[in-house]
Order: structure tokens, then C-alpha cells, then sequence
């Protein structure tokens, strides 16, 4: 029987999933673990300081993990930490580390998805920046309208719509402000100390800029689980740019194919076990606006009655409700499977 290393948080819970209970607890981890048993592999599950303490040789041995969403991100930095480590030392880290960083990262993300190929990137142009005075030096080359996000935030929260550059100035002024009171008079004084110096700006929290898409009026939220793809259809907030958040969500089986057709070039292009995708389908072309590969809802597989398949080129309907801890199994032994 092959090992695998599942990596729980502090409070050892693994993942996340929709109307678990207790709330916040996650995927059912003995469902996880007999699940595994039966695809012939021994899941072994560790916190993430026991996976950095225990004399385990991790060369080439498949490791799940977790990830958080805490106040701060002060645990998801240890988490980030000891997975790079793993990773190191030769883990089969499933997802690869780049997707944690990337995690409750946009600007991150935003590197990444600057990296897919042309053809696969959606024609969304961006500038990822570390404050204020970088975005006011690279002024020229944006458009406006457009979308600044915050790195970190979920259901549109910390994602805004500047019609000009006045108010793009405003909106970044605003969320990249980093104040200090005693640091900022220490380097004010250094300032009238040294003749020349250059004081430290006081915004230097990181952004996303991208352009604005116009007339968009939903996009789709697609998990892919190994061969199932699950889409939601999330509608825009009234008199609002954003879908996500906005409760109007509906499962629909008229999916355009060309979203299914995208989302599955991206899945192959990504090489990970299961994937989130933000897509935006306009004019007939797809529009990548954010991904994940960690620690994503799984609202739109949990509630969906049916999910999508491909056979020889066909995109088919299934009847029927999921079960989270299956899916996700089936979507790692499927990737184990076809990697080796």
C-alpha cells in the first residue's frame, strides 16, 4: 500500500468544505482516510509542525495540505514555511508550493496567470505593484476603466472599480496606506538629519490593477474535480461590476461549451489534482480572472445537481449530487494515477 501525508492545521482539520460540522472543521477525515485505503493508499494525517519535526524521508512521497484564512495570515505564513520546506526536501507536493503562495495572494496570482500561455490567458491585462509611488511612476501604459484588488479577500471584498486615474489614485492611495506613527517620525527625522535621503513611503501594501472588462453581467465559477467539472452561474450585484458575493447564484445545464472547452485547457495547463476557476464569457471568449488550486469554497460542488463530463469531445450532463470527500479522492488517486 503506497503512503500519502495529508497536512491538517493547528486544530487538525483538512480543507475546506460547505456545511461541515462542526462548522469550520473541514473535510470528514476518516471518510478522507478509508477512502484512500480503498484506492490502495495508507493516508496518514499530521499537523504541519509535527510534518517539519518527524524524521520522515519525504523524497517523491505524495503530500496533500491544507491551508487558512486567519486574521493576519499569521498561521498561513508558518504553513507556507514548512510546505517550500517540504518541497525541498523532495515532496510530491499536491498542488505544488507556487499555488499556497499564491493562495489569499492576488498579486501572486496575478504573476502566475501572467505566465499561461496567450492563448490561454483571456486577453486580461495587468500590473501587479508594492505601493503608491511605484503605481504613480507607471502611470502611462494603464487603462481606465479598471479593476484594483487588494492582495487578500474573498466574495469581492477589496476589489474596486476606478472609472479614471483620479480615482484609481484615490483607490490606491487607500488600501496601500501602511501607517506607523513612530516609525514615521523616526524617519522624518532622518530626513532633516541627511541631506539627500529619500523617506520610506507610508504605502506600501501590494495591488492588482487589471483591465475592465465591460458588459459583463455574471461570470462562472468552474471546480474541477479530475473528469467532473462543476459550474455556477454567479450573477452581478445590482448596479455592480462584481459577481461573486452577490448571492445570485444559479446552477444552469446551458452552459456555453467554449467556458467547458477553457476550463479544461486550463486544468491540463495547470497539472494539479482539482482547480478553481473565476471565468468571464464575453463576445464569445473566455476571460481568466482568478484561480485556485488551495483551499477553495466547494459551494458550487456541493450544492450543484449534476455535474459535467467530456466524452470524445462531447460535453455531457450527470444527474446526480457529489460528495465532497469522494470527488476530492477520486481527483488525486486519478492525478497519482496518470502522472506515474
Amino acid at each position: 500500500m503506497k503512503k500519502i501525508y495529508l497536512l491538517c492545521d493547528y486544530k487538525r482539520n483538512f480543507g475546506s468544505k460547505r456545511d461541515d460540522f462542526p462548522y469550520r472543521s473541514g473535510m470528514e477525515k476518516e471518510l478522507l482516510k478509508k477512502l484512500f485505503v480503498q484506492n490502495d493508499f495508507d493516508a496518514a494525517f499530521l499537523t504541519f509542525a509535527e510534518a517539519n519535526t518527524l524524521n520522515i524521508d519525504w523524497n517523491n512521497i505524495p503530500v496533500l495540505y491544507t491551508s487558512t484564512e486567519d486574521i493576519g495570515y499569521k498561521y498561513k505564513s508558518f504553513i507556507d514555511d514548512v510546505v517550500l520546506g517540504l518541497e525541498l526536501k523532495g515532496a510530491n507536493l499536491l498542488p505544488p508550493y507556487k499555488f499556497l503562495h499564491a493562495t489569499n495572494n492576488k498579486v501572486f496570482m496575478e504573476i502566475l496567470r501572467t505566465n499561461i500561455p496567450d492563448e490561454l490567458s483571456g486577453n486580461v491585462n495587468s500590473f501587479v505593484f508594492g505601493g503608491y509611488e511605484e503605481f504613480i511612476n507607471n502611470l502611462l501604459p494603464i487603462e481606465y476603466p479598471a479593476i484594483i484588488k487588494e492582495p487578500a479577500g474573498a466574495k469581492s471584498n477589496g476589489v474596486y472599480l476606478a472609472r479614471n486615474i483620479d480615482q484609481a489614485k484615490r483607490i490606491v492611495k487607500k488600501i496601500s496606506i501602511t501607517p506607523n506613527l513612530k516609525e514615521d517620525i523616526k524617519d522624518w527625522l532622518r530626513a532633516k538629519t541627511h541631506n539627500g535621503y529619500i523617506k520610506e513611503s507610508r504605502y506600501r501594501n501590494k495591488f492588482v490593477i487589471q483591465n475592465f472588462v465591460p458588459n459583463l453581467e455574471y461570470d462562472y465559477k468552474v471546480l474541477i474535480y479530475g473528469k467532473k467539472y462543476y459550474v455556477l452561474k454567479r450573477n452581478n450585484r445590482p448596479k455592480d461590476f462584481r459577481a461573486s458575493g452577490s448571492g445570485l447564484f444559479e446552477f444552469r445545464e446551458d452552459i456555453p461549451f467554449e467556458t467547458l472547452n477553457y476550463a479544461e485547457k486550463l486544468f491540463n495547463y495547470f497539472q494539479v489534482p482539482n482547480l478553481s476557476l473565476d471565468i468571464a464569457f464575453n463576445n464569445n471568449q473566455c476571460f481568466l480572472l482568478e484561480f485556485q488550486a488551495v483551499f477553495f469554497g466547494s459551494t458550487t460542488l456541493v450544492k450543484s445537481p449534476f455535474y459535467f463530463v467530456n466524452e470524445n469531445a462531447v460535453w455531457k450532463v450527470v444527474q446526480g449530487k457529489s460528495i465532497l470527500e469522494e470527488e476530492f479522492v477520486n481527483s488525486v488517486v486519478q492525478f497519482l494515477n496518470k502522472v506515474k
